[in-house]
């Protein structure tokens, strides 16, 4: 088997998650968050859409955790991403953050949108 190191860039891992924070690139944030290719910010959550939209044209998929539970998106919010031209993929936040990472070690236009389990 080999193993090789994988390099993130500038973007920042999710290095570790729990009830009400998220570890990323080894700083600890608490409550919601975005992460992208600008770094790691505050979020208000779903009522927030500006913050997600101002990743048009940065990343092409942007991955929404849930919490601990896949949930729905509001219906609004859904459609404000789509017709802004970002993917998106809802999962429970645990899963988002696995698959965020796997995709960011591969170099794609990802981000995350968190809310904490």
């Amino acid at each position: 088997m080999r193993l090789n190191e994988i390099t993130f860039t500038d973007a920042k891992p999710v290095d570790g998650y729990g009830q009400g924070f998220f570890r990323i690139g080894g700083a600890v944030f608490q409550g919601p968050v975005i992460v992208g290719p600008q770094g790691v910010q505050s979020w208000a959550g779903y009522s927030d859409a500006d913050a997600v939209l101002a990743l048009a044209g940065q990343v092409d998929v942007v991955f929404m955790g849930t919490g601990a539970e896949i949930a729905h998106l509001p219906s609004q919010l859904r459609t404000n991403l789509e017709e802004a031209g970002l993917g998106v993929e809802v999962m429970a936040s645990p899963a988002a953050c696995r698959t965020y990472n796997v995709l960011l070690s591969e170099g794609r236009r990802i981000a995350l949108a968190l809310i904490p389990v």
